[in-house]
């Protein structure tokens, strides 16, 4: 339990050199992702359209969790949120941000303008997902800018991910997965989108046929589907605690 809270507390931390207050703030990787893999955050639930199975907010100025109605278990992110100040503040940045600049146009601007000079792979939203089809657009545009650089987000934003799909406008380092538990989940078998499942212990990823990822190397660089065990702060009795509390010590990130 120890590991994956100390996960969460350095999840987003903000490189020192980004206190410019009109540019978006980019995180660190850590002991799941590896230093080389830059984050970016928003506000988990408020920006998260498609989310239901993992749907919780963490209250921007008291970090209270709010759990969703039809709630399976509780998105990380917004765990860390709840918990960290720091964390909860770089998302709200951004997303303020977001909203000044809130045409495709401004949004790629303002992306381009922020992204890390030394980026060779970023992680957009650890917490949150594309809120706006003109936001995704923006994120697709500063990867074709950017050729050099991969890309990749989990999405329950499926009818954003389509829509480009139809019409050729994703870039080969622009990779995207299905978070699995969301209104759109009829999509994935229709248009065969890659996705991820999580699952509560070892033997459910298993009888599956999913592989465990432990760092986000399906994410980024995998083209099957894959699995992802279940972590973070649960709710108290909720079977996601008790998977938890299982988990313990298994398979945890930054080892295979």
């Amino acid at each position: 339990m120890r590991k994956r809270c100390a996960y969460l507390a350095i999840q987003t931390r903000q490189p020192p050199m980004n206190n410019n207050t009109t540019q978006l703030k980019f995180g660190l990787g850590n002991a799941k992702l590896g230093k080389a893999i830059h984050t970016f955050t928003l506000p988990s639930g408020y920006t998260c359209p498609g989310a239901l199975a993992c749907m919780t907010k963490a209250d921007r100025e008291t970090g209270k969790i709010v759990d969703g109605k039809v709630q399976v278990f509780r998105c990380f992110a917004a765990s860390s949120e709840s918990r960290f100040k720091n964390v909860r503040f770089a998302a709200w940045h951004n997303l303020e941000l977001l909203k000044k600049n809130n045409t495709e146009s401004l949004a790629t601007d303002l992306i381009q303008s922020s992204l890390p000079a030394d980026a060779k792979i970023i992680r957009i939203h650890v917490g949150g997902d594309f809120f706006s089809e003109s936001y995704f657009r923006a994120w697709l545009n500063v990867a074709s800018n950017n050729p050099q650089i991969r890309f990749y987000a989990y999405t329950k934003s499926l009818p954003f991910w389509i829509a480009a799909k139809s019409r050729n406008l994703i870039p080969d380092n622009f990779r995207l997965t299905a978070s699995e538990g969301g209104k759109f989940d009829h999509l994935i078998s229709e248009h065969g989108l890659k996705t991820s499942k999580v699952v509560f212990s070892l033997e459910e990823a298993a009888a599956l046929g999913l592989e465990l990822d432990h760092d986000d190397s399906h994410a980024y660089d995998g083209a099957k589907s894959f699995a992802l065990l279940v972590h973070g702060t649960q709710a108290a009795g909720s079977a996601a605690a008790i998977a938890v509390r299982t988990l313990d010590g298994v398979g945890s990130y930054g080892k295979k």
